[in-house]
């Protein structure tokens, strides 16, 4: 594995280092062909979280890596078998890996606080479980900011039986967002100023075009409705390009990741979000792409041109790269403000073209299911009452907490979002994953749960049904029990929801059973709703996974017990 000179970490392999102080066996490095991640596989695996130097905008910084390494090392384990991880902590602080989307003992999940205690400094935790699954999924540290600082990594397992598709090559390609701020910075930074990286708000020019296109009434109006919610219809992402380097493998725009091919093989690209608070649009201009996973989970094969990866969603495609030497891979943030990029070539040292950023999208009254004339989604107004308009709970009224209610929210799942309609590309939508397999439990839910993602921009408040996770209860589900979930995003924020330790079967608009994911991707004013089997004891966490969504409080627990719920 060779990293370039600006994101090379500057310290010996864990194999090195701690196979010689005779603390560790030197791990099994796999290099299957340039451009591949470092790469672990077996059942028994040695893991040390430690800091390294590193060097992405041309300053020296410090990041936490796994085995020094940023990303971490592929581990690829084996359907079916008991792996064994060993897992070091070299911080001064505590830490932990949860193993995204994996089914697993309570215990071995790595919530601090929920499933285990952390493993403090210098001690060692020994993860030990039954792989249960195949698919593209990755792993990261639940502790702090400590995954914004880089402690994250892809996952493979390969399956049991046959693929139902072939492929020559095998790529993960992870995405990421790096700062040179502390991390720990981001949240007080927000919290005193919700809007401290949206670079790019109008500007008087703007109104004054916006005035030639729709009229002085109209656009005072829609600025006027703005204003009253304290919003900005440029609020895309909390954190931008303006703080933000967004990499490709661990490599910044123009270090050039590269993955080899040989004309006319076909590619398979295991697409990982790995980004804080990012989400990608990615293409590969001049490529079609078949997605084959969603997930981890196989699903009936569709062909796109780009594709939007939410924070923690994976993705599998198949391209067929053929008529040029070189294809760029191209993932630009959703805002805009930059964008990830690397190279698919014929050998080293090539580059395709990299494409402009496509222009800045703004959100309007409608993504929030409303119009420019309806502020009845102001904070401390339930229209509970009103026909045909979305309940919402009563703790959302009069809550501090709470800047806005959706009032007609839908399910959105053929639309590709917003930056992303009518742009002249194939682009995929919820609506065309359907797994390649049938509802795996085959149960009518028994009951159904409702919650409402809430937020308020201006104090940087992130919640379920406005109120934060320090102060809910658990959410009790019986062991067995099959229940539908249904969320509302009551925000001008998409948020991916992801449940610890269980699986998500997302359902269409008439309940009908769709694609089974891990992570479910709510657009602002959108409701979707997911049936989960409570099959697995213990304690989960529930959250959105932006983190720092989640660590303002957009968090729940959900308790699976036996002979109990409520």
């Amino acid at each position: 594995m060779s990293f370039s000179r600006r994101t090379f970490v500057k310290t010996l392999t864990a194999g090195t280092v701690l196979g010689g102080l005779g603390l560790w066996r030197t791990p099994v490095w796999a290099l299957n062909s340039p451009g591949q991640l470092p790469t672990l596989s077996g059942t028994e695996f040695d893991l040390s979280i430690g800091q390294s130097p590193v060097n992405i905008t041309g300053k020296p910084r410090t990041a936490i890596t796994i085995n020094g390494s940023l990303p971490g090392p592929l581990l690829r384990w084996r359907e079916g078998d008991t792996v064994t991880l060993r897992v070091k902590n070299r911080l001064s602080e505590a830490t932990s890996l949860h193993w995204h989307g994996i089914l697993l003992p309570a215990n071995m999940d790595g919530v601090p606080g929920m499933s285990f205690d952390g493993i403090a400094p210098g001690d060692q935790y020994t993860y030990r479980f039954t792989v249960k699954q195949h698919g593209t999924y990755w792993y990261h540290s639940h502790s702090g900011m400590q995954e914004q600082a880089g402690l994250y990594a892809p996952l493979v397992i390969d399956p049991l039986e046959p693929e139902p598709f072939s492929f020559d090559r095998d790529y993960v390609v992870m995405l990421s967002d790096w700062t040179d701020e502390n991390p720990n910075g981001l949240l007080p930074t927000l919290k005193k100023q919700a809007d401290y990286y949206n670079g790019k708000k109008r500007t008087l020019g703007d109104f004054i075009d916006d005035v030639g296109r729709d009229g002085w009434k109209a656009t005072f109006s829609e600025r006027l409705g703005w204003a009253q919610m304290r919003m900005t219809p440029t609020d895309i992402a909390d954190v931008s390009g303006q703080t933000y380097t967004y990499l490709m493998n661990g490599h910044a725009p123009d270090d050039n990741w590269t993955g080899l091919f040989n004309p006319g093989e076909r590619v398979r690209l295991r697409l990982i979000n790995a980004g804080s608070m990012t989400y990608f649009d990615l293409r590969i201009p001049g490529l079609k792409m078949t997605v084959v996973a969603a997930d981890g989970q196989y699903i009936n094969p569709v062909v796109v041109d780009e594709l939007r990866l939410a924070s923690a969603e994976t993705y599998d495609v198949i391209v067929q790269p053929e008529n040029a030497e070189a294809y760029t891979l191209f993932a630009q943030a959703m805002d805009r403000s930059g964008y990830a990029c690397g190279t698919l070539a014929v050998r080293e040292g090539l580059r395709g073209a990299v494409p402009p950023l496509d222009p800045r999208p703004l959100l309007s009254m409608n993504e929030m299911g409303m119009n420019h004339g309806d502020m009845s989604g102001m904070a401390g107004m339930n229209h509970s009452n009103r026909v045909g308009m979305q309940s919402h709970p009563a703790t959302e009224s009069d809550n501090p907490l709470v800047d806005m209610q959706t009032m007609m929210p839908s399910a959105k799942l053929d639309d590709p979002g917003i930056g992303l309609r009518d742009n002249g590309r194939r682009v995929l939508t919820y609506s065309d994953l359907h797994s390649a397999f049938a509802d795996p439990d085959g149960r009518e839910p028994s009951r159904t749960l409702e919650l409402h993602l809430t937020g308020h921009m201006e104090k940087f408040a992130w919640s379920f049904d406005g109120v934060p996770f320090s102060a809910a209860e658990p959410i009790r589900l019986t062991y067995g029990e099959r229940v539908r979930l249904v969320l509302v995003n009551d925000t001008m924020m998409a948020h991916p929801i992801h449940l610890h330790g269980l699986w998500s079967d997302l359902e269409d608009e008439h309940g009908n059973f769709q694609v089974r994911k891990h992570t479910i991707n709510l657009p602002p004013g959108s409701k979707r709703s997911y049936r989960v089997t409570a099959d697995a004891l213990g304690r989960w966490a529930y959250h959105c996974h932006l983190l720092l969504h989640m660590s303002a409080g957009m968090m729940r627990e959900v308790r699976v017990e036996e002979g109990h719920a409520s």
